[in-house]
């Protein structure tokens, strides 16, 4: 038995989802807004030129992490974050250089992610984390939280800036409904998996706001930060949470 869970768990390529897992998913969602501007705004590379520059980043972590043969938290964490900061800069130019508006953006991003959503399940016949058993699963598993991440980008400047309610007003929101979540979580029988991908778009609505009222003018609601400052800080907090505490594989279900 113990040895059949050791494999069992060499064989899982992603991490439990402890408080851990989402501490850093919302710093890494967060880096993922002032790291994504620093390239567009900051360097003014542009949103199409920033998106091109994270695809590749993007494709070649995927690549590598589906190829590696066990859990790397570096590895793992690396390619949610390039996920991220290329949701940034997708997210932005489909919201303001192709003027859709943060509304279009995220309804069309929602769409997507629940196609890709669909089309997982209907290959695999799960859409759990704790089933990620092939290649073609984690290559969904990698598109659907890239979907997730350029929505969450959208929905979060469409709450701030559209419906006015301000970066620290939006943040309150996300964290209520991600607190509701928890509650469902713990205290109801909902589906697992529906609240899992719930919360983990919801966590980058809600970096996206926090990387915003960082790196944003005072005269917008924002700390007006450098974005490469704030990014370098939020990448240090990242390491130092991965190499303090223990990140774990999560089992495989059978």
């Amino acid at each position: 038995m113990a040895t059949r869970k050791t494999f069992d768990e060499a064989l899982s390529k992603v991490p439990e989802v402890t408080l851990l897992f989402w501490v850093i998913k919302i710093a890494a969602t967060t880096l993922g807004e002032t790291a994504g501007d620093a390239l567009s705004m900051s360097l003014n590379l542009g949103y199409a030129v920033s998106t091109g520059i994270f695809s590749i980043i993007f494709a070649l972590f995927v690549a590598a992490q589906i190829k590696s043969k066990q859990y790397s938290p570096f590895f793992y964490w690396a390619t949610i974050i390039a996920t991220t900061t290329l949701g940034t800069t997708i997210a932005d130019y489909v919201d303001r250089t192709l003027g859709i508006g943060y509304l279009g953006g995220s309804l069309i991003l929602l769409g997507l992610l629940f196609t890709s959503l669909f089309i997982w399940y209907r290959n695999s016949g799960s859409i759990s984390v704790n089933n990620i058993q092939s290649a073609k699963s984690e290559a969904f598993y990698w598109l659907t939280i890239m979907f997730s991440q350029t929505l969450g980008t959208a929905l979060g400047d469409w709450t701030a800036d559209t419906q006015g309610l301000g970066y620290t007003g939006a943040a309150l929101i996300f964290s209520g409904l991600l607190l509701l979540f928890t509650f469902l979580y713990v205290w109801t029988k909902v589906s697992k998996t529906f609240l899992f991908w719930a919360a983990f778009v919801l966590t980058r609505p809600l970096g996206a706001v926090l990387g915003d009222f960082l790196d944003k003018p005072v005269s917008h609601g924002g700390l007006d930060l450098s974005r490469f400052g704030a990014s370098l800080i939020l990448l240090a907090f990242i390491i130092m949470c991965l190499v303090i505490f223990k990140s774990k594989a999560a089992k495989l279900a059978h």
